[in-house]
């Protein structure tokens, strides 16, 4: 029985992480029908090229420096840990790897490649992973320490801060030290509005996206034992919420119709195995509108110039989320209980903080050594001719 149990749990987590590896296509299509044309090849690989660095900087040092444990022994030693512990390094490594593929979408059309590069094995190797060991395996007694302050400690079931709150937060400086794109805010006030070169392939992306994500949250369970309906069912509750408001708000435009369910899915992710579905509704709902008013006062009234939102869709709606676990997931609120809004304040306060200097310091340094932006001439050609050398359509281009 203890066999069968092993076998079937490192089936489950395989198949998760297999889910969350594709949804790096959701994000790779989001990007590529987001940017403009001259940036779609730049934006396929930067995805694939991003969860490659990743895999070998969590293999060698994220991992260890979340979960105490490495790799580096011989592979007979290797091959006697059951399959459950390497299958879950590989779930694990999936998440960790989606923090470059959000800061991916914020810096956009205008960055260089081999220093975001840097930035990932950076990030995934220690700046992630710092946090990451923080929430989600005891580390520096801090848990231990909220719930002798609030009476439970700080919950997050999926990542909606670790994950997400700080990757966004981690963006938000590398945004804003690249600067705006060229011609994007002009002196004379007026606003180029740079429209999305495909909405077929940024709706493909948030579907991709959308369909992995119950692999990211169901699968955050770990074992087959453990899986919850309840998580499957407040996931789509808070993806059907994003996107309704998202519609509303938005007023029929198809960028936030389908941001909307990504915000939804982004803020349940930290209380979905507390919450009761209702509850879920209101919190992907909140989420939408979190978006939609964020993403369009940071773009037209600040003048930031995150391309594809990333800041409001991870960085505030997962802060959204690491906060409505503390409300929502109340028994006073149809929730299970076990948590505290101000255990849930403390924990997502920490991970924003944390994001926010380790963006600063990794993107900082970048900056004033290698730098961050390609040139004017560069960004004018587009990133797909400047770094990569080809376009998305060759044959199309040379023919006409």
């Amino acid at each position: 029985m203890d066999s069968l149990k092993q076998g079937t749990d490192t089936l489950f987590i395989l198949l998760g992480a297999i889910m969350v590896l594709a949804m790096h296509a959701g994000f790779a299509f989001l990007e590529l029908g987001t940017v403009r044309k001259k940036n779609q090849v730049n934006a396929l690989v930067k995805i694939l090229v991003d969860f490659s660095v990743s895999t070998v900087a969590y293999f060698a040092l994220g991992y260890s420096v979340a979960y105490g444990s490495h790799f580096f022994v011989g592979a007979e030693s290797l091959a006697q840990l059951n399959g459950y512990a390497l299958v879950k390094f590989f779930f694990l490594l999936t998440f960790a790897a989606a923090i470059p593929a959000i800061i991916s979408g914020g810096i956009a059309e205008r960055a260089k490649f081999w220093p975001q590069l840097m930035a990932t094995a950076v990030i995934v190797g220690l700046v992630y992973p710092f946090f990451e060991g923080i929430a989600w395996n005891q580390h520096f007694g801090v848990q231990a320490w909220i719930k002798a302050l609030t009476g439970e400690e700080f919950h997050d079931f999926a990542g909606s801060v670790v994950v997400h709150a700080v990757g966004g937060w981690i963006a938000l400086p590398a945004v804003l030290l690249l600067g705006s794109r060229s011609n994007r805010y002009r002196k004379d006030g007026a606003i180029s509005a740079h429209p999305p070169s495909s909405i077929p392939f940024l709706a493909l992306g948030a579907w991709v996206l959308v369909v992995g994500w119950f692999g990211f949250n169901v699968m955050s369970a770990q074992t087959l034992d453990k899986v919850s309906g309840l998580v499957a069912v407040n996931s789509l509750m808070a993806m059907v919420g994003g996107t309704l408001t998202a519609l509303l708000l938005g007023r029929n435009d198809p960028g936030f119709v389908h941001n909307g369910p990504l915000a939804g899915l982004v803020a349940v992710c930290a209380g979905s195995d507390l919450m009761h579905p209702l509850g879920a509704l209101v919190v992907g709902a909140g989420a939408g509108a979190i978006f939609v008013v964020m993403f369009t006062l940071t773009q037209n009234r600040w003048k930031i110039d995150d391309v594809l939102g990333v800041w409001p869709l991870h960085g505030l709606c997962g802060t959204w989320g690491g906060l409505a676990a503390g409300i929502f997931g109340s028994k006073a609120l149809g929730g299970l209980g076990g948590v505290t809004f101000t255990g849930q304040l403390i924990g997502t306060l920490m991970g924003v903080s944390w994001a926010l200097l380790g963006g600063a310091l990794v993107y900082g340094a970048l900056k004033a050594t290698v730098g961050l932006r390609l040139s004017q001439e560069e960004e004018y050609d587009g990133a797909d001719l400047s770094i990569h050398k080809i376009s998305a359509t060759p044959e199309r281009e040379v023919r006409w």
